[in-house]
């Protein structure tokens, strides 16, 4: 039987949406207020969910402590407090839009959960406005 089983976590970051190789009006036209040129921020929610067989000696899919960690490691110390165009590497030629940072997420936490498992990334970029990712 496949359980799932899900972690939430929270990162506060700044961005600007934008496009290097189009004008100012068009990044405006297309971007809006999301395309400030001073950046503005989110309150971003995560929901982390991994999805396999439950251990028949633990009854865990996943250690939650373990995927804590994880969460930890690879998405709140990268991206919380952080100005996502400037400061996280994955960013510099990639437009940091919802859809974008939760596939980046995605591939950061993919390699290191045992590949038996499925891993859906849930992104709140406002309460009204989210985004997931499981890699299809």
């Amino acid at each position: 039987m496949r359980v799932t089983v899900s972690r939430k976590a929270h990162f506060n970051a700044a961005h600007r949406l934008y496009r290097k190789d189009w004008s100012n009006e068009k990044n405006e036209l297309v971007f809006d207020k999301c395309n400030n040129p001073n950046f503005h921020g989110h309150n971003y929610e995560l929901i982390v969910s991994v999805t396999g067989e439950i251990d028949k000696e633990t009854g865990y899919v996943i250690d939650m402590k373990v995927l804590k960690s994880l969460i930890k490691e690879e998405v709140e110390d990268a991206f919380d407090h952080k100005n996502l165009n400037i400061e996280v590497p994955e960013f510099k030629n990639l437009n940091p839009t919802a859809e974008n940072i939760s596939v980046v997420i995605y591939n950061k936490m993919r390699p290191k959960i045992d590949g038996n498992l499925d891993l859906e990334i849930t992104l709140y970029e406002t309460p009204r406005n989210f985004v997931t990712y499981s890699g299809k």
